[in-house]
């Protein structure tokens, strides 16, 4: 672990402007990976948190104000130990330990509800390992879907809704705490209606389907895969393909639901049966439903936000993991979507 040291003539706790801070590591070697190529890692620490950092071999110096310093420190020191692990830790994962800095406390006292959780929770699968939460919102998400047996994710894309959704599925999998996993979309684009796709179902509904895939290959091995598909074990099919079914023991999860009309999340919710679980995902901000249809999500979520049993996490610009430029285009567009509600309010 690092040696923190303080500089001569600053101080993090004595209330001034300014702080310097010194980390020493043990492994010149581990310190690299922690710095990322061409210092990247430290770049973006320096960006996020209003530091100014300076590398030199395994001895990092961290200027800024005593609280930055102090964050920048904890962020270091978190990537250290998860490299000291074996990660490779990137761009993302500085992001996701500055957000669990956050939560471990700073100079100034927090909420005893906040002191309670200092660190995020993750899930595990056997190819992937450990996979933390990036953000608060994540860290709620993971905890929602371990004590829901249906949980609404409501949220821009890029902020890991589908791709934590499915890694918690092969989780359980893999437990044996359900014998089933079973994907599913709306085929909207196509209007449910694919019989003049060429090829079977499966060639048919799979344009439509490939983020989950994507997703899936991320946490299981490619042949696993192909073998759960052959057997059964793992489902994927449209939404409309849902009607009449009782899911048991399974792990069910519908993605892209702000594309479900509210009479298929009727269908799709009544699905549920003994020994399963549910997990909604979808934007509602990108509904592509013909111009007065309701989206069933926003309905779901609307009806049901009291029930108990039922979890809903929302996600926010500020929770894209995705890459920086995607976080600032979606805040772009909610900030003009909040003005235009503004004005449309003022007209009235």
């Amino acid at each position: 672990m690092p040696t923190p040291t303080l500089l001569p003539g600053a101080s993090p706790r004595d209330g001034g402007e300014a702080a310097d801070v010194s980390l020493t590591f043990d492994d010149n070697r581990l310190t690299q990976l922690v710095l990322g190529q061409f210092d990247q890692n430290l770049a973006k620490i320096e960006r996020r948190l209003s530091v100014r950092a300076t590398a030199n071999g395994n001895h990092i110096t961290l200027k800024g104000t005593p609280e930055a310093c102090e964050q920048a420190r904890r962020v270091l020191e978190v990537l250290y130990a998860r490299v000291q692990q074996g990660a490779s830790p990137g761009l993302g994962d500085v992001d996701g330990a500055i957000e669990e800095g956050a939560m471990q406390g700073s100079l100034f006292p927090k909420p005893l509800e906040q002191a309670e959780r200092t660190t995020f929770d993750e899930v595990r699968t056997r190819k992937r390992g450990g996979v933390k939460a990036r953000t608060a919102a994540q860290d709620s998400y993971l905890r929602a879907l371990k004590t829901h047996e249906l949980v609404f994710a409501e949220g821009p894309a890029g902020t890991g809704k589908t791709w934590l959704a499915v890694g918690h599925a092969v989780s359980l999998l893999e437990r044996g705490l359900v014998e089933r996993l079973i994907l599913s979309r709306p085929a909207v684009e196509a209007g449910e209606r694919l019989g003049f796709l060429p090829g079977d179902m499966k060639d048919k509904v799979d344009p439509y389907l490939r983020p989950i895939y994507d997703a899936l290959y991320d946490f299981m091995d490619a042949r696993m895969v192909e073998r759960g598909l052959l057997t059964g074990m793992i489902e994927i099919a449209p939404l409309a393909f849902m009607r009449g079914r009782t899911l048991t023991n399974a792990i069910v999860l519908l993605d892209e639901a702000q594309n479900a009309t509210s009479m298929q999340m009727k269908m799709f919710l009544t699905r549920l049966g003994e020994g399963s679980r549910m997990i909604i995902t979808g934007d509602p901000t990108q509904t592509d439903l013909p111009a007065g249809q309701k989206s069933g999500l926003s309905e779901a979520v609307k009806l049901l936000g009291g029930v108990e049993g039922i979890g809903h996490v929302t996600f926010r610009d500020v929770d894209v993991v995705r890459h920086d430029l995607v976080r600032r285009i979606v805040a772009a567009y909610e900030a003009s979507g909040r003005a235009q509600a503004e004005a449309a309010g003022h007209t009235r």
